[in-house]
């Protein structure tokens, strides 16, 4: 775990965000820990949180799947509104 002050931070935030890949960095004020900066995945992880469609489908490597939908051939029936 990395430990940098609000200064160092502020600094050289790229050296911040490469650190944060291989675990949390912790950020000073005044001495004392103040903030933790963990990469999205680290954060998804701990959060519980799941990729939605939305993120899977703005993947850059969405070109690359092969995705065919079959005709269907259910025969549609207007909607009795009142």
């Amino acid at each position: 775990m990395i430990t940098l002050s609000s200064r160092e931070f502020n600094q050289d935030a790229s050296r911040a965000k490469a650190a944060s890949l291989n675990g949390p960095v912790i950020i000073t004020d005044r001495g004392r820990p103040a903030h933790v900066l963990l990469s999205i995945e680290e954060y998804k992880r701990l959060t519980g949180q799941r990729e939605s469609i939305a993120d899977l489908l703005a993947s850059p490597d969405v070109a690359d799947i092969d995705f065919v939908i079959p005709k269907s051939r259910e025969k549609t029936v207007a909607a009795k509104l009142k």
